[in-house]
């Protein structure tokens, strides 16, 4: 907790999860029933005290989901999401509220309108029936022994607008007996300030517990969440990695970390934050999206120091340049190795890949040729292993497995409706050279092929190893196609993934140096490995 914070005596906050509803309207995730059912229990083991499965009514996938979900054993509370009765509907003979009670969660979350707006333009009926429809829904639910959550939707909106028919709507679910009231800012404009003023109000108005819901249009769900939280609301609803219609909701990763180890709030989920970091990486493939690397706490980039001033501060006191322990969140400090680099990164990344023996001249030389290269267009942020290739080769004892003589490729259009393409290489391996050729699907896998091909009988091992990726970037596109190529190639092995990286003019050279490259560390790592002296940091990520 920061420095002049005071606990308040009420600080414990319920944390609502709707990832499987909200967070699926975000364009490009779709996620299967079982992708559905694991995200519940993650979620579920990771503390959270509820969790909304989706909309009972909508849709067949919804409906089997809590059939299957309601024979696992959680610690979060499971509930159902729907709309209030339709306008001139008895609530007992509406289907949607037959769908939630059919669901049989033990919660039920009810989205009711707040804004004269939305009740005129999108519902098409009177500002009393919504009152009605409000209070008769929550009061039906109330009668068949669920919880019930009332969601506001557009409340902050609506009191912009007209305050006092928010403050109604508010009161109508609550005099009904709904549990929560939540406060939406469902087109995610407001600003903290409105948000904290008329959760305030709400409170006041409504004598139950309330929670904020808060979508990050503005790039303000996080700070309107905790205004929402300063005010007294004790239940924020979000998503794991922000996902959502639009700009998508308040990012649980996020929040949860502010909410606890800056503000000093509680929540059950606190003691796995821990954790926090892995969740979000597992969310973001089952949702098959990439993490945001700048993400807060849990990015990539999130402990990542590049500067060499920085670097230098944050080993001497990580306090300097991180706002809180990475371990905190289960994320890791990295430093990075680029042209802003100075000694101490070096220092730090040598340490890291258990490169010993190198003086301080040899890492002065290191430096000025890691400067020197990415000015020719490499790059090793994102291909640790040719950068520590370089660095092992300042070592006098360090002996190249093989040394490349030679290599050619032809291609050609035949008969057929691809082209014909082959390789051929001459390589040096102690006691002789090596030469020959193979075929291939492209001119990179040709190369490939006849490489492992030449080393196969001195370097059984390669069987094991295995090209997984290939990227090329133009440089600078100024130059048209006379530009420098980077080639990045990622190779799978026994013990992970490393990148290695090649820069020419020539896009077949740029593919050969990186290939070379990643060959020469797959060798080193088997040998290193064999000999138990592999340093775990290598191991671990060894430069993917």
């Amino acid at each position: 907790m920061e420095a002049g914070l005071t606990r308040e005596p009420d600080r414990e906050v319920s944390v609502y999860d709707t990832t499987l509803r909200d967070g699926t309207q975000q364009v490009g995730i779709s996620l299967s029933l079982q992708d559905k059912l694991d995200l519940l229990q993650r979620a579920s083991a990771f503390g959270v005290d509820y969790v909304e499965g989706g909309s009972p009514g909508s849709n067949p996938k919804d409906m089997e989901f809590f059939r299957a979900a309601r024979r696992l054993p959680l610690e979060a509370r499971l509930v159902a999401f729907g709309p209030t009765r339709r306008a001139g509907v008895r609530v007992g003979e509406d289907p949607g509220v037959r769908a939630l009670l059919d669901a049989g969660t033990p919660a039920v979350d009810i989205v009711g309108k707040t804004w004269e707006l939305h009740v005129r333009e999108a519902l098409g009926t009177t500002r009393q029936e919504n009152l009605a429809m409000i209070a008769e829904t929550v009061a039906a639910l109330k009668a068949h022994g669920r919880e019930v959550l009332f969601d506001a939707e557009h409340f902050f909106d609506g009191c912009a607008d007209d305050p006092e028919y928010a403050l109604a709507s508010v009161r109508a679910a609550a005099e009904a007996g709904a549990d929560w009231i939540i406060l939406c800012d469902t087109n995610g404009g407001s600003l903290p300030e409105h948000v904290g003023r008329w959760t305030a109000r709400a409170l006041a108005a409504v004598g139950r517990r309330v929670g904020i819901h808060t979508h990050d249009d503005g790039g303000l769900a996080v700070a309107n969440a905790l205004a929402a939280l300063a005010e007294g609301a004790r239940q924020v609803q979000g998503t794991w990695n922000g996902y959502g219609e639009r700009c998508g909701n308040v990012n649980l990763c996020t929040l949860l970390p502010d909410m606890v180890l800056k503000a000093g709030y509680r929540c059950r989920a606190a003691v796995a934050l821990p954790e926090l970091t892995a969740l979000s990486r597992a969310v973001s493939e089952v949702c098959n999206l990439p993490l945001a690397p700048g993400a807060p706490y849990v990015g990539p980039n999130a402990f990542a120091h590049k500067g060499g001033i920085h670097v230098s501060a944050v080993t001497r006191n990580s306090r300097t340049y991180e706002h809180v322990p990475p371990e905190s969140v289960g994320n890791a400090r990295e430093v990075v190795v680029s042209e802003l680099a100075g000694r101490s990164n070096l220092a730090y990344k040598v340490l890291e890949m258990g490169v010993g023996g190198l003086s301080e001249v040899d890492r002065q030389r290191l430096l000025e040729r890691v400067k020197q290269l990415e000015f020719e267009g490499y790059q090793f942020e994102g291909a640790e292993a040719s950068f520590e290739l370089l660095a092992r080769r300042m070592l006098a004892s360090y002996r190249p497995f093989f040394r490349p003589l030679r290599y050619s490729v032809s291609v050609w259009r035949g008969t057929g409706p691809e082209p014909e393409v082959e390789a051929t290489v001459r390589v040096a391996v102690e006691g002789g050279v090596f030469h020959t050729a193979a075929d291939g699907d492209g001119p990179v896998n040709a190369l490939d092929s006849a490489l492992r091909k030449a080393l196969h009988g001195p370097y059984p091992q390669l069987a094991d190893m295995r090209l997984c990726d290939y990227k090329v970037r133009v440089i600078d596109g100024r130059e048209g196609t006379a530009s420098r190529v980077r080639v990045l190639i990622s190779t799978d092995g026994p013990d992970g993934r490393w990148t290695t990286v090649g820069v020419s003019h020539n896009i077949l050279d740029a593919s050969w140096l990186a290939l070379v490259d990643s060959v020469e560390y797959g060798l080193w790592r088997h040998r290193a490995r064999q000999a138990g002296g592999m340093p775990p940091a290598a191991m671990a990520s060894g430069g993917a």
